[in-house]
Formats: C-alpha cells, structure tokens, sequence
C-alpha cells in the first residue's frame, strides 16, 4: 500500500509479538529489499511491556527501526496503556509530533495523515 509517496507495510494483527529489539531485527529482515518507508504494526503484536516505559522495550524497538531508516506507526487503541501511564501518554504525544514513530487508531487516521502537506 501507497499513501502520498510512502510505501507501507501494514502487518496482520495475529502473529508473534515483538517484545524485545532482536524481534524488531527479525521483521526488518522479512521486508529486506522491499521499498518500504514505514511499517504498520497492530498493536495486539506488541507485547506488554512495549508498553511499560520502564522497561525499556518501546525505546529499544523504536531505536532498531529509526537505525534502519524505517518508520513505524502502532495502530490500534491504546488509551488503556495511555490513562495508566502519565509517562506513556507523554511519549505518545511526543512520538506522534514527529516523524519516525506515530501511534494512530485506525488506518483511515494514518492514510489522512500521510495525505497532509
């Protein structure tokens, strides 16, 4: 899929969960050599604790893609996560203010998103 000139990767919502940055390397490697600019990640393949700052997990599977040159946009509903975590909502609204890393929840909301000028 194409929107405005980004080539995404949008991935099933049923699969292994990334729970630590080798996993992050693992589906890098299932897309190398296709022209990807951003990697669509459903939240249900995220495990916990990407979710618990405190664990480092979000940092270290954010950091593992933004090496590779790739985006990522979570999609699906997290305001559980972000009404638990004073910190999580921080970083959510931070991540989305910039380009490498957005939390959206729906594609409907992220194709609008690529769209804008």
């Amino acid at each position: 899929m194409t929107v405005n000139d980004v080539s995404l990767a949008v991935f099933a919502a049923d699969g292994p969960a990334l729970a630590r940055d080798q996993d992050a390397t693992d589906l890098i490697g299932q897309l190398w050599g296709q022209d990807v600019d951003m990697i669509v990640i459903p939240t249900t393949r995220l495990a916990d604790d990407f979710f618990a700052l405190r664990t480092r997990v979000a940092g270290e599977i954010a950091q593992k893609f933004a090496n590779y040159r790739l985006r990522v946009a979570v999609l699906g509903d997290i305001a559980e996560h972000v009404a638990r975590s004073e910190a999580m909502a921080s970083f959510v609204h931070e991540s989305n203010r910039g380009t490498q890393l957005w939390f959206v929840p729906t594609l409907d909301e992220l194709t609008g998103r690529l769209s804008r000028p």
